[in-house]
């Protein structure tokens, strides 16, 4: 922790560097969208198939998830409640008979001891419509307005808020490629991650700018560049075991949670890293960039004043 404390890393003068890996990891995120065709949609969104059944005795979640994958199924959503088995699957696995009957053949095979009967088949629509969706962009729309007033609010900048709302963008685009990248299908729990991770972002970026902007007023004379490095120096500490004790829950979830939360677990871990990234090679890079492109036009015009006076 001492050392931590102790070191001075020139973070402004890396940025370059930053930007470049930056925008390499956004391009590979559309071209991984591109390669896909687009992002593998859940059932949240496509709809699909519902089977209810009950058994005779109780089954385990588990038990039922593997004997409808080695089945053939690969795109479905369980829920079991003592004896009864609710699965909803894609509305790409055939039609209604042929679904029933490789449910029916796949749970006979596991649990040749334990007789079911199908309380219902049907198909249900999408739980997450055009409509949903088109309110969800409005949704990030707003937040990100809202996001830049406060910053510029409280920071007295309206670019800080727009580098808060780029870093914000960063972190989810390239989430986001690296779920199509495994191929992770886009559901519920996928946008609520993201969500997460945005949250995480924004904070992590707020309590920086707030030091930065406490030291611009304790070392008014000092060069903006310095102050940004020493800002960031100064809350290393506290960012590194944030990010390291999310990173290391996300983590746990991720190899020990189980099927239900591993996409959940999969996308804190990769936008933990990234949140953190953003704040420190993205946000304030921008800022130093802005304010000190926007000082050199305030000196040549004084400057300029100047000499027309004389």
């Amino acid at each position: 922790m001492k050392f931590i404390n102790a070191i001075n890393i020139d973070f402004v003068g890396k940025r370059y560097l930053s930007f470049a890996v930056s925008i390499f990891l956004v391009l590979v995120s559309v071209v991984i969208f591109i390669y896909r065709g687009g992002p593998n949609y859940g059932i949240d969104f496509t709809g699909g198939m519902l089977m209810q059944l009950s058994f005779e005795n109780s089954v385990g979640l588990q038990d039922v998830r593997s004997a409808l994958e080695d089945g053939g199924l690969k795109s479905f959503e369980l829920q079991t409640a003592d004896r009864t088995v609710l699965i909803r699957a894609k509305k790409d696995v055939g039609s209604q008979h042929e679904f029933e009957n490789a449910v029916k053949s796949s749970l006979a095979a596991k649990f040749p001891g334990n007789n079911f009967s199908v309380d219902r088949v049907e198909y249900v629509g999408p739980s997450v419509g055009e409509y949903l969706s088109k309110q969800a962009l409005y949704a990030f729309f707003f937040a990100f307005i809202g996001i830049i007033v406060y910053v510029a609010f409280r920071f007295k900048s309206t670019l800080w808020g727009v580098a808060g709302v780029v870093g914000i963008i960063h972190d989810v685009v390239i989430t986001f490629g690296m779920v199509m990248l495994v191929n992770k299908e886009i559901d519920i729990t996928v946008i609520a991650a993201l969500l997460t991770v945005a949250g995480y972002s924004i904070n992590d970026t707020i309590v920086l700018f707030d030091r930065m902007r406490e030291n611009m007023r304790l070392s008014v004379k000092e060069e903006f560049g310095s102050i940004i490095n020493k800002s960031i120096n100064q809350v290393l500490l506290r960012t590194m075991v944030t990010t390291v004790t999310v990173f290391i829950v996300s983590g746990s979830l991720f190899f020990l949670g189980g099927e239900v939360i591993h996409t959940f677990a999969y996308i804190m871990v990769v936008g933990t890293v990234l949140g953190a990234y953003s704040t420190i090679f993205i946000c304030t890079p921008l800022v130093y960039e802005w304010e000190t492109k926007k000082r050199e036009r305030l000196k040549a015009a004084r400057q300029q004043g100047f000499v027309r006076s004389k």
